[in-house]
């Protein structure tokens, strides 16, 4: 966890104050579903808006797969009651600190997301 905390730090100390005001009135949209398409088409060099999209990329991942695990009869039903109570607070969190124009990384699903996207 350290090392995730360092590398956001990174981020945000090689990125200008700049780039954080430029993304943040965009980069809040990523965390709706297949609304993260706008902010990346938009601001594409920012850094900012980048971070957040990744983020969407894989929440909007997790929502159709736990929507296909849903169609199965009560254990599917349970798992994807858990799990959508999860992405609805990352979606809440992840709009606030956006808004905010904080580099949050999301509990179990963050690290993830930095890991698969490389733009």
């Amino acid at each position: 966890m350290a090392e995730e905390e360092k590398k956001v730090e990174q981020m945000s100390a090689t990125n200008p104050d700049d780039d954080i005001e430029k993304g943040k009135g965009l980069a809040w949209l990523s965390y709706l579903w297949l609304l993260w398409l706008v902010p990346l088409l938009a601001m594409k060099e920012n850094a900012f808006c980048k971070f957040h999209v990744k983020q969407g990329i894989i929440l909007t991942i997790v929502s159709i797969a736990v929507w296909i695990v849903g169609w199965i009869p009560f254990i599917g039903w349970l798992i994807a009651f858990v799990v959508y109570v999860y992405i609805i607070v990352m979606v809440i969190m992840g709009i606030i600190n956006a808004a905010n124009g904080k580099y949050w990384t999301m509990p179990i699903l963050g690290k993830l997301a930095a890991n698969w996207f490389k733009f």
